[in-house]
């Protein structure tokens, strides 16, 4: 059975600091690229971040130089770790899985975490 179990996220104040991370089952962790996508009610998924099988890395403009995505495939856990947090950053976090490096398109989601920017 596959699963996507990421960490319980949380209440932030600004300029505060969180780390995300999303342990895998079920699937070959390292074959996989690993996605974190946010969603608010208000506004369309958002890729945040997203890390190959080999390494390559790319970040949303709006998370470049304050958010940090990492894997490590003895613990099948990859992570986000997220810096100088903005209200803006409010949403449902999830990780997805992805046989394909280019597109959009994951096999697996996990159930998302809510993480809230706030004072």
């Amino acid at each position: 059975q596959v699963q996507l179990v990421e960490s319980v996220g949380g209440l932030v104040q600004p300029g505060g600091s969180l780390r995300l991370s999303c342990v895998a089952s079920g699937f070959t962790f390292s074959g996989a690229h690993m996605r974190w996508y946010r969603q608010t009610p208000e506004q369309e998924r958002e890729l945040v971040a997203a890390i190959s099988i080999a390494g390559s890395i790319n970040y949303a403009d709006s998370v470049k130089g304050r958010f940090t995505i990492s894997r490590d495939n003895v613990k099948n856990t990859v992570y986000l770790q997220m810096n100088s947090l903005k209200p803006e950053d409010t949403a449902v976090y999830h990780c997805a899985a992805a046989s394909v490096w280019y597109g959009n398109a994951n096999d697996y989601w996990g159930q998302g975490t809510q993480v809230t920017v706030s004072s």
